[in-house]
């Protein structure tokens, strides 16, 4: 019989779980994964990684239809849906291969199967093998989420679509709707517009991407109704039906009136739901805010030995902050001294066409919290390498406060920023103030320069403008 005693069992193989496996293995605790599914969890299989393989194929298939731009030419241009859903699934699967090889190596033993939490220290796992139980003095949850439904128009797969449907659609959308315009939502109406499908979003609130500092927000509302899409804020979806060649829709608008309208397919993107059911957390009294794990600065729950990390935990929920957390917890439980998260460190990146990345206080936040503040703005039409790439479209805006030069947020749009923001990103961590950014040398021509510009123009000195 195989030893079932660890230091460590990580519940779920997300970005959170695998990490914090491996991170565990180096420090030397005898570890062990549950995984229900796929290694790598939602992440890799069914979110960032695929999306942003079909979000390259559009971006690709865009610049050919614009070869002419750069003086090239290129006839008979089509997309093959079947193909690009094809290659993002091939790239999903590396990546999946790729954490199997991980646990490998590390000596990380992978139980497959559903896990239960019994009793302080125990964890049973229902799986092929039948049922083990297994133990160790500590427990980390990360059992990540998972879409939320319309509560009365649930997705089929067939009309009405999670972003899991999304991502291997049984055909081309010919008019989509898309609810809700967070990054999953924007991201998707991105793609199929670029593949050529005609994309209404719908959102809720005042504005799309509504965590955004509102000149991002307002920008990219501007760019994606000149790309074709049709976009309605401050309005909702109240009913939705699908039938057998469409879906249709109730869209009450900002001035309370009520249209129906017709479409191929709809995308649900309104946030997500916390897999916290039928783990055992009510039996171990585990505290929980609307489903999601309380956790203290460390991911400690209100339960000793009971850990948790991820989108299972509060907001953002982002899989570099489930790692981050990941190696936080497992070093407390190895005895170490990590510092805790600042959630105003925690960069965002937005992945639609332009993309969008950000990180700290919005300009309207920064005020609201009492901030004197110094607010400065470049757009990419001053930066030699976006116009060289043709790719002028968008700006950066950095927030300081006035008394100290603390960088209170940056918030950027255009092409690459979100290669671009964890510069800002490191500038913050570190905490380095206005003349830290000002007298760094950024190399030419690059788009970096545009942070440069943005931190010289809150303080009234920009360069190129």
């Amino acid at each position: 019989m195989a030893d079932t005693n660890y230091d460590l069992i990580v519940l779920g193989s997300g970005p959170g779980g695998y990490v914090a496996a491996i991170r565990a293995a180096q420090l030397g605790l005898k570890t062990a994964i549950v995984e229900r599914e796929n290694l790598g969890g939602i992440c890799l299989n069914w979110g960032c990684i695929p999306t942003k393989a079909l979000l390259r194929s559009a971006e690709i298939y865009h610049y050919m239809q614009h070869a002419g731009d750069y003086g090239l030419i290129a006839q008979q241009i089509s997309a093959d849906i079947d193909a690009v859903v094809k290659r993002s699934r091939g790239v999903a699967k590396q990546l999946s291969q790729g954490v199997a090889f991980l646990m490998k190596k590390h000596k990380i033993t992978v139980h497959m199967g559903e896990g239960k939490l019994t009793a302080p220290g125990k964890l049973e796992v229902k799986g092929e093998k039948g049922t083990e139980t297994l133990s160790a003095k500590n427990i980390i949850v990360a059992t990540g989420a998972r879409a939320r439904d319309l509560p009365f128009a649930p997705a089929d797969g067939k009309r009405i679509w999670t972003y899991r449907h999304a991502l291997v659609p049984p055909e081309m959308p010919k008019k989509l709707l898309v609810i809700g315009s967070g990054a999953i939502g924007i991201e998707f109406a991105s793609f199929y517009s670029d593949m050529g499908a005609d994309v209404t979003v719908v959102e809720m609130l005042d504005r799309v991407v509504p965590v955004e500092d509102a000149d991002v927000s307002a920008f990219l509302e501007k760019s994606l109704k000149k790309q074709g899409m049709t976009i309605f804020t401050g309005a909702g979806v109240e009913e939705l039906k699908a039938t057998a060649t469409g879906v249709t829709a109730k869209i009450k608008t900002k001035d309370g009136k009520t249209e129906s309208a017709e479409f191929s397919h709809a995308i649900v993107a309104i946030g997500i739901v916390p897999n916290t059911e039928n783990i055992g957390l009510e039996a171990l009294g585990v505290k929980t805010t609307k489903g999601h794990i309380d956790t203290d600065a460390m991911c400690r729950t209100n339960v000793p030995g009971i850990w948790a990390i991820g989108d299972v935990t509060a907001p953002p929920w982002l899989a570099h902050k489930a790692m981050h957390e990941s190696v936080i917890s497992v070093e407390a439980i190895a005895g170490g001294h990590p510092h805790a998260m600042d959630p105003r460190n925690i960069p965002g990146c937005t992945y639609c066409r332009p993309q969008i990345a950000s990180v700290g206080l919005t300009e309207a936040k920064a005020k609201e919290l009492g901030y004197e503040v110094k607010v400065g703005t470049f757009p990419f039409i001053g930066n030699g390498k976006a116009i060289a790439l043709g790719e002028s479209e968008g700006f950066t805006k950095t927030v300081f406060d006035a008394k100290t030069g603390e960088l209170l947020g940056a918030h950027m749009i255009g092409a690459e920023v979100t290669e671009l923001i964890q510069g800002y990103t490191i500038g913050k961590t570190a905490e380095l103030v206005e003349d830290d950014f000002i007298g760094t040398v950024f190399p030419h021509p690059t788009l970096s320069e545009t942070m440069h510009e943005g931190v010289l123009a809150a303080f009234g000195r920009p360069l190129h403008i």
